[in-house]
């Protein structure tokens, strides 16, 4: 829990039990000071709400992304294993889509590039 938390709470209720007190004593300057004191403590236990939440979810993308490479090389493994059954089962696809992608590859290596069309200005 962030310091901001408990301090802004801290700050939340003293400005409502100040303008209880303004309240009961009718003395306006006193309940307009405990708002201003609840709002001050509000907007400071929202501020560390929020250093609280960002710093969770940084916390659970680390460990995402440590679980994710740790486990990469079995994961990899895996999709290789997959993909080697799914050759073995229908080799006559494997080679369809494997010439399709050679074939893909072949006409974006053939094109001739693109030029930038010619300037009006001559310089």
């Amino acid at each position: 829990m962030d310091t901001d938390r408990i301090v802004g709470s801290a700050k939340e209720y003293a400005g409502r039990a100040e303008g209880a007190i303004g309240d009961t004593a009718g003395d306006a300057k006193t309940q307009a000071s405990g708002k201003a004191r609840e709002a001050a403590g509000t907007v400071q236990n929202l501020y560390g709400q929020a250093k609280d939440a960002v710093r969770d979810a940084t916390d659970t993308a680390a460990n995402y992304a440590k679980d994710a490479y740790d486990n990469s090389g079995e994961t990899f493994r895996d999709g290789t294993q997959a993909l080697s059954k799914k050759v073995q089962d229908n080799p006559l696809g494997a080679l369809l889509v494997a010439g399709g992608i050679g074939f893909a590859l072949a006409l974006l290596m053939s094109r001739p590039a693109r030029r930038p069309p010619p300037s009006r200005w001559r310089y």
